[in-house]
């Protein structure tokens, strides 16, 4: 089974190609989401029969969540392949992401908030795993919005 993983959530973009849940093609990219997921997504559909997407929809950069999971959704429903979500905390080692301004998503257990980082908050970035066989999958696609309302 071909599964690509998109994390899209912070810079650079990471796209991972995956076979039977092991990495076989990783690809780091740096510039608007909008820009690079067509054309790249082109060469992916040819070179490869993807049976599923997997993509992070939260926390992070808001922008780039709506037009990654909108690109997405389309190639989902145009080309019948699997959408998949995930939370962006699996692919940092739960490291805090930024949020808005001075203030960082922080995972604490199953609850998400929003605030500033503590002294000995360590930023790591975002990698696509070697292999996706215990990543937390779910069928709940759509974008999800931690910050409240302005």
């Amino acid at each position: 089974m071909i599964e690509v993983l998109v994390i899209s959530i912070s810079k650079p973009l990471l796209i991972g190609v995956y076979k039977n849940k092991e990495l076989i093609e990783e690809y780091k990219l740096e510039g608007k989401t909008s820009d690079l997921l067509p054309s790249l997504f082109s060469n992916i559909l040819k070179e490869f029969n993807i049976e599923r997407i997997n993509y992070v929809n939260s926390p992070g950069s808001y922008m780039a969540i709506k037009v990654a999971y909108i690109f997405l959704k389309t190639i989902s429903i145009t080309k019948n392949i699997e959408l998949m979500a995930c939370n962006g905390f699996e692919f940092n080692q739960n490291s805090p992401i930024k949020a808005l301004g001075k203030k960082y998503f922080i995972q604490n257990k199953n609850e998400i908030k929003v605030d500033f980082l503590e002294k000995d908050d360590i930023i790591r970035d975002f990698k696509l795993p070697k292999n996706i066989k215990k990543t937390n999958f779910n069928k709940e696609t759509l974008p999800i919005y931690n910050l409240p309302a302005v």
